[in-house]
């Protein structure tokens, strides 16, 4: 599941917070001018709790904002956040892009604006929009909501209107004046050429450049990029043509519009034919993207896949490509209105349909690698990927979803995605496309299926059993009828898995033994197969023969090992240490969920977490220290909300729980109790991941390893004693 790393609402303990909290980007280069306008934008915020500021593109209205939000970071303990939103082209896609940006994780089914609001209640934060002015319609509700449910929350909004909110500080901004203008250029052309300054011989030169560029940053960096093969005067000199090229293209627009549009064309125009054309293909991209996507997508005839890594190379010398080193490596990304320039020549070409098939092709293929390659050693490199390309990915599934006849590559995308979906974090977001998919008519019977059951496997993740069951019965049925078996293996396994949050155990080992030997008749062997053993093991331990669920997770760990599997693994090391708690091994079993931990949080699998920090608690409570016991299931506590009914609801799964919070309230008292779970509740789980790996507190008395659940009792199997057992 997804971490949870962002604002803390329950955070009052600031040492358990970094210094300064939030995501605001690194800089770059150097913030020119705007003095006076920063210190007006600082002390609106101070003032007012929204304040938008509007400008035309590219008039510096991105950096300023977050220069803002770094003067401010000290008056806001929960942080500065930006939140981009020029990517997210549809509106119901806003609630994700914000929640994505404040890493707030929510899996439970609510829809996600409630859980903004909850997870924003009571933080002291400064929250910043950045190009919402495409969803203007969508964000100014969102925007009145969660000022309204978080009385201390502030909101700076950049984009090209205000948002029409009642109490809105509007600050509009201009374009840089002469002096600002000169210094920002002559800092930009230092960076292209060598040792650049502005003397006597080019000072005029640099005037009239930027006074004929009415000192808009973007048209003054490009014209800086220009450097490394004009002179300044040269740059000049091709103001005229260029333009003249544009104007009047809009006469409706403003002046400022025009001009900023004259900007781009003009570089446009300085692009060879290649370089144009490769410009326009791009403009498909959302986000960031790499070269072997570029070669696929952008390559034909006209544009040969061989001859795209040096164009590429000229457009990022021209500033036109921005190349940024990523996590998952160097990749590249439009400016926003670079992008939009792109769009419209490509849609002059005729050309945008075909291109968004490509792109769409390429990202399901992408996607089928992926799902591929997370059985196996690379699953950390996959998780990565499909993260950041997220953006590629939802503009994919949103053309396959669009486009009638082929609806089916948008039920076969969601579904091919499972892996995301469930084992990196991203439940909510899933169920949403699957959803969808689902809802639209389709007749490739594969590809449903696939939807139908990944459907239910998120259904019952998210604690809704019924819509689990109805789909998972529906696929089972449809499956057995086209013959499909893989298809009806998957939905006699989920079901399984179904009966097992459900506490009907006997059913639940049934399917799952019945899924198993339908996986091994028609030859599949991942991720799914070993959960499905791993399922069964929890079925059987909370049945009482530990020692099978033993035996079937050992089994699922040497697979593991063999194939580099991590996923899987961590559940069945999880199985593994209520086996070892179970033999009175704590020592054992605290190492197992260490080992577990980490994976699961390396993923960003908050169900796994938090099963791992229940039991982990339930040691802890057995190796003596009843106050750090009830820390750890405060951490969890909080968690539960973003996955789904805590502990699914499940009395078997709740035993651990139960078992540990009677021990620790025997020692602390309930008021003891009451107030370690708080400071658990306000660590939030980074903090929390961090001091279970970093290492607890040693267990008080000596004779932590020798009694049973309850103090001074003898040590008994829980699974002997009314089936308390731990799944």
């Amino acid at each position: 599941m997804r971490r949870s790393r962002g604002p803390d609402p329950a955070c009052r303990d600031h040492r358990t917070r970094p210094p300064h909290p939030g995501n605001l980007p690194a800089e770059l280069n150097r913030f020119v001018g705007r003095a006076d306008e920063l210190a007006a934008l600082t002390a609106g915020v101070a003032e007012a709790r929204l304040v938008t500021l509007t400008g035309m593109g590219g008039v510096g209205k991105t950096r300023l904002a977050t220069q803002a939000g770094r003067a401010l970071r000290d008056r806001f303990r929960d942080g500065v956040w930006l939140v981009e939103l020029s990517d997210v082209r549809e509106p119901h896609l806003l609630d994700h892009a914000v929640a994505e940006a404040l890493e707030l994780a929510d899996h439970s089914g609510r829809p996600t604006r409630d859980a903004l609001c909850d997870d924003l209640a009571d933080c002291e934060l400064l929250l910043i929009l950045d190009g919402y002015e495409h969803l203007v319609d969508a964000c100014a509700p969102l925007v009145a909501r969660l000022l309204r449910r978080a009385p201390e929350l502030r909101v700076l909004a950049a984009g090209r209107r205000p948002l029409g909110l009642p109490g809105e500080h509007n600050q509009p901004l201009l374009p840089l004046p002469d002096a600002d203008a000169g210094e920002l250029f002559a800092d930009r052309a230092g960076c292209v050429v060598a040792g650049f300054t502005v003397d006597d011989s080019n000072s005029a030169a640099v005037a009239e450049l930027c006074h004929r560029l009415d000192g808009i940053p973007l048209a003054l960096e490009l014209a800086a990029g220009r450097l490394r093969v004009l002179s300044v005067q040269q740059v000049v000199d091709r103001l005229d043509d260029r333009f003249r090229l544009l104007t009047g293209a809009d006469r409706l627009a403003l002046p400022r519009h025009q001009t900023l549009r004259t900007a781009i064309g003009w570089s446009h125009e300085l692009c060879t034919p290649a370089e144009r054309l490769l410009w326009a293909r791009l403009s498909v991209f959302g986000g960031q993207f790499d070269l072997a996507a570029v070669e696929y997508v952008c390559s034909g005839p006209d544009l040969p896949a061989e001859d795209l890594m040096d164009v590429v190379s000229e457009l990022v010398g021209q500033s036109v490509v921005v190349r940024e080193e990523t996590r998952a490596g160097v990749r590249y990304r439009l400016l926003d209105t670079v992008r939009a320039y792109g769009a419209d020549w490509l849609a002059a070409l005729g050309d945008t349909e075909r291109l968004r098939r490509r792109h769409r092709d390429w990202y399901v293929g992408l996607a089928t690698w992926c799902e591929l390659d997370w059985f196996g050693p690379r699953q950390d490199e996959v998780a990565t990927r499909i993260d950041v390309e997220l953006p590629n990915v939802r503009l994919a599934l949103e053309h396959s979803l669009e486009v009638p006849e082929e609806a089916y590559l948008g039920q076969f995308l969601a579904g091919t995605l499972w892996f995301f979906w469930v084992g990196c974090g991203r439940l909510s977001e899933g169920r949403h496309w699957l959803e969808r998919s689902l809802a639209l008519p389709a007749d490739h019977h594969d590809a449903r299926l696939k939807a139908l059951w990944v459907t239910g496997y998120v259904a019952v993740l998210q604690g809704d059993p019924a819509r689990a069951r109805r789909v998972l019965e529906q696929c089972w049925s449809e499956a057995r009828y086209a013959g499909n078996a893989r298809a009806a293996a998957y939905a006699q396994h989920r079901l399984g898995c179904l009966a097992l949050t459900g506490d009907d155990m006997p059913r639940a080992e049934t399917l799952l033994r019945a899924a198993l030997a339908a996986y091994r008749e028609v030859g599949e062997l991942n991720s799914n197969v070993l959960m499905a053993q791993v399922e069964l093991a929890m079925a059987v331990a909370f049945g009482g023969d530990l020692a099978a669920a033993e035996e079937l997770c050992a089994e699922v760990r040497e697979v593991c090992a063999e194939h580099g599997e991590r996923w899987a693994r961590a559940y069945a090391l999880y199985v593994l240490a209520y086996a070892a708690w179970t033999r009175r091994d704590l020592a054992g079993a605290r190492r197992l969920l260490t080992e577990c931990l980490a994976i699961d949080h390396a993923f960003h699998d908050l169900l796994g977490a938090v099963l791992a920090m229940e039991l982990l608690a339930l040691v802890t409570a057995d190796e003596g220290d009843a106050a750090e016991a009830a820390v750890l299931q405060g951490v969890a506590a909080r968690i539960w909300p973003s996955v789904g009914p805590q502990l699914f609801g499940s009395r078997s799964f709740n035993r651990p729980h139960e078992l540990c919070e009677r021990l620790a309230r025997a020692e602390l008292g309930d008021a003891g109790y009451a107030a370690a779970v708080r400071r658990g509740e306000a660590l939030g789980l980074d903090a929390a991941v961090r001091r279970v790996l970093g290492g607890l507190p040693g267990p008080r008395g000596s004779a932590a390893g020798e009694r049973g659940p309850e103090t001074g009792e003898p040590a008994v199997s829980p699974a002997a004693n009314g089936g308390e057992t731990a799944g």
